[in-house]
């Protein structure tokens, strides 16, 4: 094995010691499920898992089992099955790209096979041939070049229905995957797909460029709820989703977490931008009027806290995503409906 090898094994040693630390401080068991949520928690690979870890950490001081469970339901399983059907269903989609360029050059082969045969026919015509001769090559060539072109007609035929195929299946595969990065509720991208892209826009403002994250949460949304009934609940969610994507540019990525939380990425804005559209979003919530779409009934007005986060040199999906969620408590203990941003808060560190 070559010294290479050796950086990735030490850190792979150093959190397995972090891990197994922070199961003993905070755990009841070193079960397997354990093991499993504390390292990825580590290793920071899920920002929303260490944002999940953190908040439960805060309000007991520990983990318990029903916790741990939980928290690998919620974040571990099915995530290598949904990250391998993504890669499967990439390879799939550019196989079938190749396929339909070669179908495309296939018919433009075959039409100009046909154009050739004509063109060389009317060679023929030229040459110094009798008139016999010149003929019956003339009636043999023109009977070749209707046989091939019949034939390539056929050809274009089956080729034109194939490729219709593929496009149908390319469109497919491409809805499916659509569909898995998507929450169904709200109409925008689930946990899985925020994560990803907050992976590479953070990737991207360690080249030099800006990012900011938002953090929204409806207020009191337990309480309207339970009030109002979980299809009233559900009409809350979408409508918030709606302001979201009247206030902000086309490049920002907006998803739902889960429950009645939100999160906004805004690649190229500064801390000022995003509070500007933050304060777009409180506003168009405040000066909306809810109405029980089953009796007409005035529900009154929903507003929502928001958490403002710029990116800082050295931030991660995770800490960048926990300064935006801190921000957002901040706003919440301000008294909610309102916006608190990261300009006095300092980054976290791991637990």
């Amino acid at each position: 094995m070559g010294q290479d090898a050796f950086p990735d094994r030490d850190r792979s040693f150093a959190l397995a010691k972090r891990t197994n630390e922070l199961m003993r401080d905070y755990g009841p068991s070193a079960t397997p499920r354990a093991y499993a949520v504390w390292y990825a928690y580590v290793s920071g690979e899920l920002p929303l898992l260490n944002d999940a870890v953190k908040r439960l950490t805060a309000e007991k001081g520990h983990l318990t089992d029903l916790d741990i469970d939980h928290l690998h339901e919620s974040y571990l399983d099915g995530q290598k099955h949904a990250s391998d059907a993504s890669v499967v269903s990439k390879t799939v989609l550019a196989e079938l790209a190749s396929i339909s360029e070669v179908l495309d050059l296939s018919l433009g082969s075959t039409q100009q096979f046909g154009e050739s045969l004509s063109t060389l026919s009317a060679d023929l015509t030229q040459a110094h041939l009798s008139r016999a001769q010149l003929a019956e090559v003339v009636a043999s060539l023109a009977a070749a070049t209707r046989e091939v072109v019949a034939d390539n007609r056929v050809l274009e035929a089956r080729i034109r229905e194939s490729r219709s195929e593929v496009e149908a299946l390319r469109e497919k595969l491409e809805a499916t995957r659509t569909e898995s990065l998507t929450d169904p509720l709200s109409g925008l991208s689930n946990r899985k797909h925020f994560e990803e892209m907050l992976h590479a826009t953070v990737a991207e403002a360690n080249r030099g460029s800006r990012l900011s994250v938002i953090v929204v949460d409806i207020d009191y949304f337990k309480r309207f709820n339970d009030q109002y009934g979980h299809l009233t609940g559900d009409q809350v969610l979408r409508l918030v989703a709606v302001v979201m994507r009247e206030s902000v540019q086309s490049n920002a990525r907006l998803a739902r977490f889960g429950g009645e939380e939100f999160g906004i990425i805004l690649p190229g804005a500064n801390r000022l931008d995003a509070i500007e559209i933050a304060e777009t979003i409180r506003s168009s919530m405040i000066g909306r009027e809810l109405v029980k779409r089953s009796t007409g009934e005035l529900l009154g007005k929903v507003t929502v806290s928001l958490g403002v986060a710029e990116y800082r040199l050295g931030d991660t999906p995770a800490s960048l995503l926990e300064r935006a969620d801190l921000c957002m408590f901040a706003a919440k203990r301000g008294g909610r409906n309102r916006v608190a941003d990261d300009a006095s808060i300092a980054s976290p560190q791991a637990a």
